[in-house]
Parts: structure tokens; C-alpha cells; sequence
């Protein structure tokens, strides 16, 4: 594991505040409804007050992670990023020439990674592939599948 995280400002701010959110709310409902189950009679054939129990538990671990995760955030700073190449949190318009389909890619850290959402992990082959990348640049990335060539036609 490493030692830090890159994360953008909007991201932190969520984690924040669903940790937040968890640490409150979630602790509080958790609480209400351990009692629930509790009221219900002989804790040794609960079911109800096990399952609590352990979504306590999950709910504990969740609030754990988030905890360790913020410990190792850097918050990306982009005034010294240079302004014609691919960095983290660039925004890339790649036209993938095996399949001669365009992409829009967002490059962010892996623990942002999402890519329904078109955020790809500066980890990933793509992602490794792209960064540093200029407009007008062909890049390749060997993926599972083989290489992919990437024209990168925009940079943001």
C-alpha cells in the first residue's frame, strides 16, 4: 500500500463529508436499531439483533477506511502542472484507433477511478499510457486484451 493518495478538492470534500454523514447519522441509526433488536428478547436467537451486529460492524470498518484513506490524502495542486501535457486530472479527448471510436478520459487517482464515469487510474495501462501525453500524440497501451493505440485529439 502506498504511503499517500492523490485526490482532487471536490473529492476530499465528499469523502469528508460522508464520512461525516457515517460517523453521525449512521452511528446514531446503527444505535436505534440494535436497541430494536435488542428489545425483542434472548440475544442467543436473535437473529435480528446478529444482523445488526454485523452491519454495525461493516458500518465500523467503512468509517475505518475512509479514516485511513484521508490519513494518506494529498490534495492535488495544478498551478504547476504544465498546461500542454497530460497530469492528473487532465481531461483527454483520445480517439482509440483500433476501433476508430472517440473517448473523453479524466485521469485521477485510483481511489477515484470510476470508468462509467470516464475517470480512468493513472495506475491503469490506459491511464499510464495517457499521462505525459501531448495533443496530436499516438500513445499505446498493452492491455490484457493486447495493445490499444490511442490518438490523443484534445487536452484539457
Amino acid at each position: 500500500m502506498s504511503n499517500f493518495v492523490y485526490l482532487s478538492k471536490e473529492r476530499m470534500r465528499e469523502i469528508e463529508k460522508e464520512l461525516s454523514d457515517l460517523k453521525n447519522n449512521g452511528r446514531k441509526r446503527m444505535a436505534e436499531r440494535i436497541a430494536e433488536a435488542r428489545s425483542h428478547g434472548d440475544l442467543s436467537e436473535n437473529a435480528e439483533y446478529d444482523a445488526a451486529k454485523e452491519e454495525q460492524g461493516l458500518l465500523e470498518l467503512r468509517i475505518s477506511k475512509m479514516e485511513e484513506l484521508l490519513s494518506r490524502a494529498t490534495l492535488i495542486d495544478l498551478t504547476n502542472m504544465p498546461k500542454d501535457q497530460a497530469h492528473i486530472l487532465s481531461t483527454l479527448t483520445v480517439k482509440n484507433l483500433n476501433n476508430a471510436k472517440t473517448y473523453k478520459y479524466t485521469l485521477v487517482s485510483p481511489e477515484e477511478a470510476d470508468i462509467d464515469k470516464g475517470k480512468i487510474a493513472i495506475s491503469s495501462p490506459v491511464g499510464q499510457a495517457l499521462m505525459a501525453s501531448k495533443v496530436g500524440q499516438t500513445v499505446q497501451a498493452k492491455v490484457p486484451a493486447g495493445i490499444i493505440k490511442f490518438q490523443v485529439l484534445d487536452l484539457e
